[in-house]
């Protein structure tokens, strides 16, 4: 794979994960379809790419004075019990599910951002 190739996925994901809109969305679909990653390879690198960036982009809301952090501790107790369920159901299916179950988790996702976009215009 190319270095250059991967500074550039990489800065795309970091990019709308920075946005909070999760860099998984775009780093997924690049390492699986572009570079020859399997499903459960690339959200593995996606798992660790979004660590550091989660980080420093919950450091950038909190100085800029929108984290919550009270209202954020049952999202961070149940997401990381379902990030643990996930991570967990994910070992069990073949690569070929859980690349459906991912592209079926995109198109759901852009039909509910263009549905809500419509309604806000």
């Amino acid at each position: 794979m190319n270095l250059l190739f991967l500074l550039l996925a990489g800065f795309a994901g970091g990019i709308l994960s920075g946005m909070g809109m999760g860099g998984g969305t775009i780093l997924i679909p690049i390492l699986t379809l572009l570079a020859g990653l399997s499903q459960h390879e690339a959200q593995g690198i996606n798992m660790l790419a979004f660590l550091p960036g989660a980080l420093l982009a919950l450091l950038v809301h909190k100085k800029d004075g929108r984290l919550e952090a009270k209202s954020a501790l049952p999202l961070i107790l149940f997401g990381s019990l379902g990030a643990i369920g996930g991570a967990l159901l994910a070992t069990f299916l073949e690569a070929l599910w859980l690349r459906k179950a991912f592209g079926i988790f995109l198109i759901a996702l852009a039909v509910f951002q263009w549905f809500n976009a419509k309604n806000q215009a």
